[in-house]
């Protein structure tokens, strides 16, 4: 394919692509094929001889698209959102074609300057506190990450070693000495990473990766799901009385299952006032705030003041993904960290391949320092061209639009509280529901029953698709409304086709 050639094939993949969006409602929302489907279609092996453009994407629609769940479907209101725009796909196409490694500022200048300043942007338009900006007092700053999975990850390599470095003092084990070996080892024997059973699971996995210990700290309805200070404090002493050193911590703004926020103002002054390791002290607990989905509700003011947004300053790393809930595709996850020492004295591994002035002299961000992988590509593109295209007050108008959807939603389930009873919510355009009928003396597992019957109908429909979560032993309806092509007219059609299915459930 030579240039005219892409000329003509781009033209003609953007027009189907647009036209795709045109009439994404015409779709249903999820994939009806069977496990399996694509190689009965394709060929067993890769053609020997080209194919002409035509062929090619005829193959799209005639057999991908039926393998494809449609998660920018005005009825898509299952786990949370997976969002782009048209800005940011021209980001993307712009991003291959400039297609490069880009593990040092010398390998495309463009690329790491870029991603430092939207960074700084989007830190800003966030409300997050100045020790985040690369500009700041404590030099921390922004680092694009491929997921909210890969951030915590590398989050918790930092604290280990910033943990290990601070706990095994060099006057007593020298470096390089086996003895310092041997007084690691038994250490990270002993390290243990800590979230609450509504916190997602890369935490988890990122623990078993680095083969340090896991716990999970139970949290309820009692509290809307949300970690206390008090409880935290429990766990911390009942740890450490087992011989156990907790190192790590990922507290939640917006958890998966109900969108509940950990209390950050309870976790700081336990933290602050812990007998044994107080904030700022060596071996302090490394906090990590996931606010992989929530975190975009915090380009308006009133959820920054919401949240106490300023208190993350008490802790050290922070991530939320714009191709969640602020209209850039995936991947874009955006983790910060209050001081970017920590990750370049966990992260970086020198090799002479990579030398250049600019590096060596200590001018420039090398990324390759602040992530797990080596090489990167220009995501920052996508970010700047999102953050251009609709400003501030456009992006806070679609947060808000989402918001308000999920607002009356919450309001129509109220309107029949013979049918349903909510859980959760709404909290971040995410309602948590189930069947009504514990009044009616209906058990625990008939509700559970009943609700589950509802779920699978009302995704039966395919005009909408809805997941479901467990809260305390309940089975229970998650509807978000927070995808951009989602407007009221499709929320009414999901209340229209819930209120039908629970009617036929409860009545069979």
């Amino acid at each position: 394919m030579d240039s005219q050639g892409f000329r003509e094939a781009a033209a003609t993949a953007i027009d189907e692509i647009a036209g795709y969006y045109d009439n994404l409602d015409d779709r249903d929302v999820v994939s009806t094929v069977e496990p399996g489907y694509l190689r009965k279609l394709l060929p067993s092996e890769a053609p020997v001889e080209g194919e002409a453009w035509t062929d090619i994407q005829k193959d799209i629609e005639g057999k991908i698209l039926p393998g494809i769940t449609h998660w920018q479907h005005p009825g898509f209101h299952a786990f949370f959102p997976c969002a782009t725009s048209f800005p940011s796909i021209l980001g993307e196409l712009y991003s291959a074609a400039l297609s490069g490694a880009c593990f040092n500022w010398i390998c495309s200048p463009a690329v790491t300057e870029l991603e430092t300043v939207v960074l700084d942007w989007l830190a800003k338009v966030l409300g997050l506190p100045e020790c985040y900006l690369s500009t700041g007092p404590t030099r921390g700053g922004g680092v694009i990450q491929g997921s909210a999975s890969e951030a915590v990850l590398t989050a918790m390599v930092a604290a280990r070693d910033k943990y290990l470095r601070e706990t095994v003092p060099l006057e007593q084990f020298p470096e390089g000495s086996e003895a310092r070996e041997d007084a690691i080892a038994h250490k990270r024997s002993k390290m243990v990473a800590l979230a609450t059973t509504a916190t997602h699971s890369s935490t988890k996995k990122a623990a078993i990766i680095l083969g340090v210990r896991f716990h999970t700290i139970a949290v309820h309805a009692d509290t809307g799901y949300s970690l206390t200070g008090p409880v935290l404090a429990k766990t911390l002493a009942d740890l450490r009385a087992r011989g156990l050193e907790p190192f790590f911590m990922t507290a939640t703004l917006g958890t998966t299952d109900t969108c509940a926020v950990d209390d950050f103002a309870g976790i700081v002054s336990t933290l602050k006032s812990d007998p044994v390791y107080p904030a700022g002290a060596p071996g302090e607990l490394w906090v990590h705030i996931d606010a992989a989905y929530a975190g975009s509700a915090l380009v308006l003011p009133s959820v920054q003041e919401q949240v106490s947004i300023s208190l993350i300053e008490n802790f050290h790393s922070f991530d939320m993904n714009m191709h969640k809930w602020l209209l850039t595709n995936f991947d874009a996850s955006c983790l910060y960290v209050r001081d970017r020492n920590w990750f370049i004295q966990a992260l970086t591994i020198n090799q002479a391949v990579y030398g250049n002035k600019a590096s060596e002299g200590g001018l420039v961000t090398d990324y390759r320092e602040w992530q797990i992988p080596l090489g990167r590509r220009f995501r920052s593109l996508k970010i700047w061209f999102v953050l251009r295209s609709y400003g501030v007050k456009g992006l806070q108008k679609y947060i808000s639009r989402t918001i308000k959807l999920g607002e009356e939603f919450a309001d129509q389930l109220k309107s029949r509280p013979d049918l349903f009873e909510i859980l959760t919510g709404p909290s971040f355009a995410l309602t948590v529901f189930r069947v009504a009928g514990k009044e009616q003396g209906k058990s625990e597992e008939e509700l559970n029953a009943l609700t589950k019957a509802v779920c699978e109908k009302i995704n039966a429909s395919g005009r909408m698709w809805v997941t479901s979560t467990a809260l305390d032993g309940s089975f229970a309806i998650r509807m978000v409304t927070s995808v951009s092509t989602t407007e009221k007219e499709h929320v009414d059609r999901a209340w229209k086709i819930l209120v039908d299915a629970a009617e036929e459930v409860v009545k069979a």
